[in-house]
């Protein structure tokens, strides 16, 4: 059983992580980090690779529960995220089958970024057709026995460079005739552009010539 922080539409690395196991731990009693998958994910676009960040309330310098981070709807963050996706996947091969999973959370107002990420993670889970148990941490654990996922994925660090248990396969995006391989982007990305194929490029060791 490993240890993952909460995550926004979280990236394949943090799914492959997922699939290796039947059981996985959430923490939700951690300090909020600002600036990681926490309230953020990247996407493939045609101008390149997109972060799309869920705006959060904070007292400034202050440090707060991850649990009881609230979300910003002062801008209309919402709709600027759902027509980037929209824009990003329309025209790939799955978007429309996964559509109306993904519009709802871009239509109802979730008080709490917990709770937003926890509804992703779920319906994401079902679309992959992963059977995972998910638990939650019943305190702060600064050391954890099991795999610790917490620090290790994040945009701040390659998961080429330190994750080398994990190897990631290239497979089909819209954009990459034009623009490369991205790698990492979110579960979004994948689910778009493989559709069913997802839970094999999750397992599938890396192919060659990937950047």
């Amino acid at each position: 059983m490993s240890l993952f922080s909460t995550a926004y539409w979280a990236p394949v690395q943090y799914f492959a992580k997922l699939a290796e196991d039947s059981v996985a731990l959430l923490e939700q009693h951690e300090h909020y980090i600002k600036q990681t998958y926490r309230n953020r994910c990247r996407i493939a676009t045609a101008n390149g690779v997109l972060t799309l960040t869920v705006p959060v309330t904070r007292t400034h310098g202050a440090k707060m529960p991850v649990r009881d981070v609230r979300i910003d709807y002062a801008e209309p963050w919402q709709q600027k995220h759902w027509k980037a996706i929209e824009s990003a996947y329309r025209s790939s091969p799955f978007f429309e089958y996964y559509a109306d999973d993904i519009r709802p959370f871009y239509e109802r107002k979730e008080p709490f970024l917990f709770d937003l990420n926890e509804r992703i993670l779920h319906t994401a889970l079902v679309l992959i057709g992963l059977k995972i148990t998910i638990g939650y941490t019943g305190e702060y654990l600064p050391a954890y026995a099991g795999g610790d996922f917490r620090a290790l994925i994040s945009p701040k660090r390659p998961c080429t460079a330190h994750d080398p248990q994990w190897k990631p396969q290239i497979y089909y995006q819209v954009f990459a005739p034009a623009n490369g391989f991205a790698v990492n982007m979110s579960i979004l990305d994948l689910l778009c552009n493989e559709g069913p194929n997802a839970l094999a490029v999750l397992g599938a060791p890396m192919a060659a010539g990937a950047r």
